[in-house]
This record gives structure tokens, C-alpha cells and sequence, in this order.
């Protein structure tokens, strides 16, 4: 079985390929063609010839993948199936009667939105705090080293590093029954009740920099005379925050949400190298069961009708993305 689903893939690597050969021998046809139009109509299409290799590798790689993905979706069982029948929306329904469906859905939209919400608060403490008077210019690069520190790894590090932290015999087991917090070693990934909170926990701290440097660059473009103005007025530090700063930032905060919003609803990697989406499906987020029904069940269809639905709720976000962008243009 493995044998023939390598040669089918190898079979639509080399289609692809061939098809992407025959673009860029469309494209130089055209840009040979090109010296017969007029100099106006050569000057108007030359940023277009020059975009054209870029446009043409981003719909090979990106536009034509979900394309071949959404018609998938639409067969009975395709690649593991030589002759897949139509059968419209039949996926969509099997999935929507699939409970552990309904769990990845619910888990990924909590692992989302605290997610989101936890980068925001901590993002714009530690923001805040580096933008802040009180604290010595050596002691905020220290903290600006420090606070950056999750930046620097990948999915993979920071999965392998709290692994071992979060280990029932590890660091933080350690310290919170030196403290008198926990009386036994708690199984953060292997329990079912703590395991979606511990991966939440996990991605909140490897995500919160970019919020940081976000809104600290935009605490740095607030003027200081606003400021001034306002404690002349009478006004108090809460005051001048939601009156000043809040507005001021955000539209950074709005765009980053959203952009971010995506981002976690898509994460794979970080959840498959900590829990791999157990136990018992209690941390299944929709990438980790789309990868399952794909790679382990050789469901394709259904795997692609999840990914389909997953490109559906980002797209969601990404209308709103762009609509905000363009009423701030």
C-alpha cells in the first residue's frame, strides 16, 4: 500500500512539474511575441512581464494546490482509488457526523482564541514595561534579550524544551512540590483534563513576541506631548492609557490579531511534537486530525474536505482582514 501511494505521489509531482515547465515555456513565448507591440503597450504590460514569473510560481505552489485540494473533497477516495467517482458534498456531511470532528474544531478554536488573547495581554505588558522611564536603559536591553528569547527557536525546540520541563519528573513538577503548590507530579501532556491547557500555555509563550515588538515600536511613535497635555488636564495613568494609547495602537493590535488569529488556527508542529493530538483526542486540533485522516487513515477525501473547511474559517478572517486595511487606506 505504501509502495503504490509513493508512486501515485511521485506520478503528481512529475504531472506538476511538467504542467509548471509548460507555463514557463508559455511565458518566454510571450515575452518573445512582445517586441511586436507597440512602445505604449510594451510600457504598460512591462511591470505585468516582470511580475509574471512570481505570479506563476505563487499560483503553481499556492492557488492550483487548493484548487486540486477542493475537487478532492468532492470524490469518494481519491489516490488510494484509481477511478474516484463524484460524489458532491458527501465528505463535508461525513465529517460534520464525525464526533472527533466536532472535538478538533472545538480544541482548535480554544486553543485559538487563548491564544490570541493571552499574546495581547502579555505582549503589551512587557511593552509597557520596555517603554517605560522607570527602568533602567541596561536593565531593559537585558529584558528586551530576555523577552525575545521564545523568537529565536523553532516549533520543533520549543516543543522538545517543554517536553522535558513539563515531564512529570521535570523542572516545573520539581518546583511546585518544593513549593507546597502540587502534592504529586502532574502528567501536563498525558492527562486529558491538563493537556489542551499545557499546549495553550506552550504557544502562548512562543508567540507573545511578536505582539512585543509590534507594540513597542508603536509606543515609540506615540508623542510625548499628548502625554504632557494630558497630566496637565489632570488626567491619570489608567486615563492616559485608554485614552491615548489604546487608540493610538490600534491599528497594529487589530492587524496582528487577525494575522495571528490564522497563524495559531493553522499550527501543526508544535502540537504534533508535544501531544500529537492525544490523549484521547484531547488536544486533536484540526491540522493534527486533517494530517490523521491523510497520513494514518488514507482517508484523502475526507482529509481534504477538513482542509477545505479549515481554509474556509481563515478565509473568514482574512475578508475582515482586508476590509479593515482598506477603511484605514
Amino acid at each position: 500500500m505504501k509502495n503504490s501511494l509513493i508512486a501515485s505521489f511521485a506520478k503528481i509531482i512529475i504531472a506538476k512539474s511538467l504542467r509548471f515547465l509548460n507555463l514557463v515555456r508559455m511565458f518566454l513565448l510571450i515575452k518573445k511575441s512582445f517586441h511586436f507591440f507597440s512602445y505604449d503597450t510594451r510600457r504598460a504590460f512591462t511591470p505585468y512581464i516582470y511580475m509574471a514569473p512570481t505570479i506563476v510560481l505563487l499560483a503553481s505552489l499556492m492557488v492550483l494546490p487548493m484548487i486540486v485540494v477542493f475537487r478532492y473533497s468532492l470524490f469518494d477516495n481519491v489516490i488510494m482509488n484509481k477511478n474516484p467517482t463524484f460524489v458532491g458534498l458527501q465528505n463535508y456531511e461525513k465529517l460534520f457526523s464525525n464526533s472527533t470532528f466536532w472535538i478538533s474544531l472545538e480544541n482548535t478554536l480554544y486553543f485559538t482564541f487563548m491564544s490570541v488573547i493571552f499574546h495581547l495581554l502579555i505582549g503589551m505588558a512587557f511593552a509597557l514595561m520596555l517603554n517605560s522611564k522607570a527602568i533602567n536603559s541596561t536593565i531593559k536591553t537585558i529584558l528586551r534579550v530576555f523577552f525575545i528569547m521564545p523568537w529565536v527557536f523553532t516549533a520543533v525546540i520549543i516543543a522538545i524544551i517543554w517536553r522535558l520541563m513539563l515531564d512529570p519528573s521535570g523542572v516545573i513538577n520539581y518546583l511546585l512540590m518544593d513549593f507546597g503548590i502540587a502534592d504529586s507530579n502532574i502528567e501536563w501532556f498525558s492527562s486529558s483534563a491538563t493537556a489542551i491547557h499545557a499546549v495553550t500555555f506552550v504557544n502562548i509563550w512562543a508567540g507573545y513576541p511578536l505582539y512585543m515588538v509590534s507594540l513597542l515600536a508603536g509606543l515609540q511613535g506615540v508623542s510625548k506631548e499628548l502625554y504632557e497635555a494630558a497630566s496637565i488636564d489632570g488626567s491619570n495613568e489608567i486615563q492616559k492609557f485608554w485614552y491615548i494609547t489604546i487608540p493610538h495602537l490600534k491599528p497594529i493590535i487589530i492587524s496582528i490579531a487577525m494575522l495571528d488569529f490564522i497563524w495559531t488556527m493553522q499550527v501543526f508542529p508544535l502540537v504534533w511534537m508535544t501531544t500529537g493530538g492525544g490523549p484521547i483526542h484531547a488536544t486533536e486540533m484540526m491540522s493534527t486530525f486533517t494530517y490523521k485522516l491523510a497520513f494514518t487513515s488514507y482517508k484523502f477525501s475526507l482529509a481534504s474536505a477538513n482542509a477545505v473547511i479549515i481554509l474556509i474559517l481563515s478565509m473568514s478572517v482574512t475578508y475582515f482582514y482586508i476590509k479593515y486595511q482598506k477603511s484605514r487606506d
